[in-house]
Order: C-alpha cells, then structure tokens, then sequence
C-alpha cells in the first residue's frame, strides 16, 4: 500500500465532492470523464463501480458520500490520477492511520482566548488600494440587497477560496452582480481609489 494511492484517490474524491453535498454516480463520472477527461465514460463506471466496492464511497447510488475527510487535501497545479489507481484502488480500511503515540504525557489543554471577529480579510501587505474598500463594500451590499453582512461574507469567502486568486473586493463584486445590484455604484467605487 503505497501513500500515493491513497493521496491519489483522496484528491480525485476532493476535487469530485468540492461542494460537500452528495452525488450521484452519474455525475460522478460525468465529472471524471468529460470534465476532468481523465478516463474515458467507460472507465468512469468502472472506477466509480470500484470505489465503492472498496469503501471508498458508500450511500445510494444517486447520493453517494466520501468515508474519509477531506478537508486538508490540496491537489497541485497540473496535476492529475494514475487511472489504475482508480481503476484498482485499494481498500479503504487498509488506508494508513496516523499512529498513536505511546507515551501520554500530560498537557493542559488551550485555553481558548477571547477573539473578535475579524471583518473581511484584506491583507495588509496587500499594494491594491480597493482591498480597503472590502468592509464597506461588504456593508453595501449587504443593505442594497438586504441580505445579512455574516452571509455577504460567507458568499464572498466562498468564491474566493473557489476562485483562489481572485481578490476579496472581487469576490464581493461577483457577490453583487449575483444579486443583480447595480454595477455602476460598485465599478465606480472602486475605480475611484
């Protein structure tokens, strides 16, 4: 059993399950074969057939679930399966644990210090001006559309971990165009800066 198989099919299930929400098989490999053109509609049967006669995946056919978590898993630029990884994956109980230490040793937990929300992260550092604009963008929006700041937020933060290299004032402006507000105000505002 080697790391990469497991590293292999845990990135191919982050990228498939990306949303979190179940999937059907269907789509499964849909997004194996015609989105990713990994492998060809045939293989992505059998690939999705495969893991989950291997654990890998379990629920209904048209709501299937990972078993494991994939929450610290990042796929490098470029990168892309080994089809007989997936094809003949092992078997999901087999994947290795993280060892148990031995020795116990006693540590007093954290104590958990008082943190005050952070507003809407523009980086300090950051050399584009409209980064500050990213609150009271945040706030405009939130009003105009009268949705709640916490979910303007959630929505802006969530297309920018999507989007990854699209700024945070950006990420707002999709944010705003999505609730149909008027873009004039807001490509205004920030080219004044």
């Amino acid at each position: 059993m080697a790391s990469e198989d497991i590293e292999d099919i845990r990135r191919v299930l982050a990228i498939c399950f990306r949303d979190g929400e179940a999937l059907d098989a269907l789509d499964i490999e849909r997004i194996l074969s015609f989105d990713m053109e990994w492998v060809n509609p045939s293989e992505a049967e059998k690939i999705v057939q495969a893991l989950i006669g291997k654990g890998w995946l379990s629920g209904e056919e048209n709501a299937l679930k990972p078993t494991v978590s994939l929450t610290d898993v990042h796929s490098p630029l470029g990168w892309f399966p080994r089809p007989s990884r997936l094809l003949h994956p092992i078997d999901a109980n087999e994947r290795q644990e993280q060892p148990v230490p031995t020795e116990q040793k006693s540590v007093m937990p954290p104590t958990p210090t008082p943190t005050k929300k952070q507003p809407l992260n523009h980086s300090p550092d950051s050399n584009d001006p409209r980064a500050k604009l990213t609150q009271r963008l945040s706030k405009y929006i939130s009003k105009a559309s009268e949705i709640s700041l916490e979910e303007v937020e959630r929505r802006a933060k969530r297309k920018h971990q999507a989007l990854q290299y699209a700024s945070m004032w950006m990420c707002l402006a999709l944010v705003a165009r999505e609730q149909s507000l008027s873009m004039k105000e807001i490509t205004e505002a920030l080219a004044a800066v």
